[in-house]
């Protein structure tokens, strides 16, 4: 063990993985619900749709900004994956970057604008939260089939992306469940419950397709011990499912007592998915071509980015929860004076 922390090669590469996978997770939960309000936006009349992207306004530039950080740990940590990965995905990101510019724009327009041209702005909110969510589904059903582009692999990276829509939709509709009060409390808890089937959905679609990628994986998966230790994970999953219909047929209540739990519950699962695709593909950052250790930079720059790093990962996460904790409560009017 002593020798393993004595050589930065073998050290530094795992722990930019885990941070770069850990601000990939919170940005799929955080900017997910961001994302999935935005999908959720033209089931509403104009007085709940502007509750809704209040409950989201003090949050939604500061949550993209895990997606930042995401991407330039696999620059500066892993510059060769990020070559492959950006080059192979290189049509869904430039989709991405549209939606995410399109959503933004219309994110601050949509209350500036004349009276009789919000509608357009409405719209523009929706497609381009609806854009982002299917392109980064898509993206990620293409990396679990190795970044290649045939008809197999695309039709699959078509269902993940609708699965993904429908899990941003869930995380939305679960945070709208906690900021919203009476009939929109009530219509969140429906879209919840829809939602969290087609989430479900692609979970299982994953963990089918997954050790079917390569013998390597699926011997991960099915050997013993391994699958024995492995366990946990899909029971865990039942176990959070169960909880999540048992608490979402409990809401809307009268004292609000359970409006944490689908969030929790979604974070959760979305938490489980993530170990289990990082223990699938481990150590490869590029599925079956690159591993971590093959891909990162020298130890010396691995070294200064990780001071880097120290300094700048606890400042995100400090404002990050500082707005969470000043903003907490029900959703209020939209005000940008």
């Amino acid at each position: 063990m002593s020798e393993l922390f004595n050589d930065p090669a073998t050290w530094l590469p795992v722990v930019f993985a885990g941070l770069m996978g850990v601000s990939i997770l919170v940005y799929v939960v955080l900017d997910g619900f961001d994302l999935g309000i935005g999908m959720l936006t033209p089931l509403v009349s104009v007085e709940e749709r502007d509750r809704m992207i209040a409950s989201i306004g003090p949050f939604w530039d500061a949550n993209e900004t895990w997606l930042v950080l995401a991407i330039g740990l696999l620059l500066v940590a892993f510059p060769a994956a990020h070559g492959t990965i950006l080059t192979a995905l290189y049509i869904p990101v430039a989709v991405m970057l549209i939606g995410l510019i399109l959503r933004g724009v219309a994110f601050e327009f949509r209350v500036k604008a004349p009276a009789h041209n919000k509608y357009l702005w409405d719209w523009a909110f929706f497609i381009g939260s609806l854009v982002t969510a299917l392109s980064q589904g898509f993206m990620l059903g293409l990396y679990i089939m190795g970044l290649e582009w045939t008809a197999m692999t695309v039709a699959f990276a078509l269902l993940t992306a609708l699965c993904t829509a429908a899990g941003y939709t869930f995380i939305g509709a679960c945070w709208l469940i906690i900021k919203a009060e009476d009939v929109l409390q009530t219509k969140a808890v429906r879209w919840a419950m829809r939602s969290l089937w087609g989430l479900l959905a692609g979970f299982v679609m994953i963990s089918a397709a997954t050790p079917f990628v390569s013998e390597r994986i699926f011997q991960k998966w099915f050997s013993v011990p391994e699958i024995i230790l492995l366990a946990p994970l899909p029971i865990t999953a039942f176990l959070v499912t169960c909880l999540l219909l048992w608490a979402l047929r409990q809401l809307p209540d009268t004292q609000d007592r359970f409006r944490h739990v689908p969030f929790a519950g979604g974070t959760v699962l979305f938490t489980l998915a993530f170990l289990g695709l990082a223990y699938s593909f481990y150590p490869y950052v590029v599925p079956e071509q690159l591993t971590i250790y093959a891909a990162a930079s020298a130890p010396e720059s691995l070294m200064i980015i990780l001071v880097g790093t120290a300094v700048v990962l606890p400042m995100i996460a400090a404002y990050t929860a500082l707005a969470y904790v000043v903003f907490r409560g029900k959703a209020r009017e939209l005000r940008y004076d």
